[in-house]
């Protein structure tokens, strides 16, 4: 069944609650602190914080307020670990839709079946687009993150750009929406993209909310005439754009984009934050424009794994690096488990660049929990220049995650912050706030409908899949080059049957 917009925002509206009281104030919990002395995490115990309205207003070290404000919700916080909320700088909300029949892919396949320029612009509806980011968002809440930047590259129309950007509010989620503006195969030329782009600046639907805001995503500097990234330009700053952002691979995937061409077009050295996702192949001139302007990297570990970017340059950037998850159809939606996953993986890299390439036994781990929960914390508030998230300190906006040390898996921990990011999965994740409201309460979301949403985006999901699986895609290797420039080549399989066959 196709639904018009109207129709789509008649069913959200209907939807959408969360629960809030005027002040809450958490006891006798294990808080995660941030001291803006030392840049470092604080860990304090025992302790109890005060949420007034939308901000942290006190935090009380090892001690229970005899006095709070009346009408006060006490939220007994023994055996708990407050965390901020974590910030996830790339993502793609939308494809929801897509979950498990992309779990053996790669990047060249996912252009041709998944990305923005594939048949979703056929056969997605508003709807499918609106329950895609909608239960897309939820997952990130449900696991601890409470800021996204959304590289929103779903609209195909005014239509469905107005019902993912509905989503979006709905959700609760603090979200960047970085409105793709690309050239696209329909009717919805980029002239009418870059309209709709300033009416969601200056949105109604914004006037009630704090949570949303809207930027750019643009993947085209490239190839574009001086002329439309001028017009673009004049948009971010006179509509006070929020964020910039692009993909950058370099290398074999020519991909460009590069935080050096965005820096010699002027781009970069302004207020305004320009975050580039993957970094897989940038140079040294890269590097020097991003720390010369003080712009950052999206990392994200498991999408550079899964699809094949790679990441062999990033490490040595990770003083303007954040973490991002980028597409949640293809593996988990929780930033605990990318920034897990990227520890290991640099550790792994420094332990076998000392062992192969100089032979010695090394003597130090190269990179500690606290750097890994800065990635997903501080780094991104950093990235997106917003001193008002990523950490736990009074005046901080409440945003804010709640898990369960007595699990069993997180029983007996000593530091808290290894506790969450060596030990703790999403369902560890009791509660969360956004901006001093519950999003997710007692283990569940906070999400009024939530139950006929489920059942809504599962029959759009089984519509999907099934349209999906019943195509011809042909090879992705057809023409024999990746953008007329890099050869293909085939990727040896591993072998895990002993005998014949693979098990492939």
């Amino acid at each position: 069944m196709h639904f018009s917009t109207g129709s789509v925002l008649a069913l959200a509206s209907q939807a959408v609650a969360t629960v809030h009281a005027a002040s809450v104030l958490f006891t006798d919990a294990t808080i995660i602190t941030f001291s803006s002395d030392t840049s470092r995490t604080e860990v304090l115990h025992g302790s109890s914080l005060l949420v007034e309205g939308d901000r942290i207003s006190r935090i009380y070290n090892g001690t229970t307020p005899t006095s709070y404000p009346d009408g006060t919700e006490i939220v007994n916080a023994t055996g708990k670990i407050i965390s901020p909320g974590f910030i996830n700088t790339h993502q793609h909300l939308w494809q929801t839709a897509f979950k498990t029949i992309a779990s053996n892919t790669t990047l060249a396949e996912y252009f041709q079946r998944y990305g923005e320029f594939g048949p979703s612009i056929q056969h997605f509806t508003a709807e499918d687009k609106y329950l895609g980011q909608l239960t897309g968002s939820l997952e990130m809440l449900n696991s601890g993150t409470t800021t996204v930047l959304d590289h929103a590259h779903g609209d195909s129309s005014n239509e469905t750009a107005d019902a993912i950007f509905q989503a979006t509010i709905d959700s609760q989620l603090r979200t960047y929406h970085a409105f793709a503006i690309h050239s696209l195969a329909n009717n919805y030329s980029t002239d009418e993209q870059m309209s709709k782009l300033v009416s969601l600046s200056n949105d109604p639907r914004l006037s009630n909310t704090s949570l949303v805001s809207v930027g750019l995503a643009y993947d085209a500097f490239d190839t574009t005439d001086p002329e439309t990234l001028q017009d673009l330009w004049s948009i971010v700053r006179t509509h006070n754009l929020s964020v910039v952002t692009t993909h950058t691979l370099g290398g074999p995937w020519i991909i460009g984009n590069k935080p050096s061409t965005l820096h010699a077009a002027g781009w970069l050295n302004t207020s305004v934050p320009v975050i580039f996702s993957h970094a897989s192949f940038i140079d040294s001139a890269d590097i020097a424009a991003l720390r010369s302007t003080n712009q950052y990297i999206s990392t994200t570990p498991e999408s550079e794994m899964h699809y094949g970017h790679t990441h062999p340059v990033a490490n040595l950037i990770q003083d303007q690096a954040s973490m991002g998850v980028d597409t949640h159809f293809t593996y988990s939606a929780d930033m605990i488990s990318q920034a897990r996953l990227w520890l290991q993986s640099l550790r792994r890299a420094r332990f076998e660049e000392t062992l192969q390439h100089r032979f010695q036994i090394p003597t130090n781990n190269p990179m500690t929990a606290h750097q890994a929960f800065h990635l997903i914390t501080r780094a991104g508030a950093l990235a997106l220049r917003n001193p008002h998230i990523g950490a736990i300190a009074p005046g901080m906006l409440a945003d804010i995650a709640v898990f369960d040390a007595q699990s069993p898996n997180m029983l007996g921990c000593n530091d808290a912050v290894a506790a969450l990011v060596l030990h703790s999965h999403p369902g560890d994740v009791e509660a969360v706030m956004v901006g001093g409201r519950w999003v997710k309460k007692d283990g569940k979301l906070v999400f009024a409908g939530y139950e006929g949403v489920k059942r809504r985006f599962v029959a759009s999901a089984r519509k999907i899949q099934g349209v999906w699986e019943g195509m011809e895609w042909g090879r992705v290797d057809e023409g024999g080059v990746w953008m007329n420039a890099t050869v293909f080549g085939e990727v040896r399989e591993v072998d895990v049957l002993s005998g014949e066959g693979t098990g492939y």
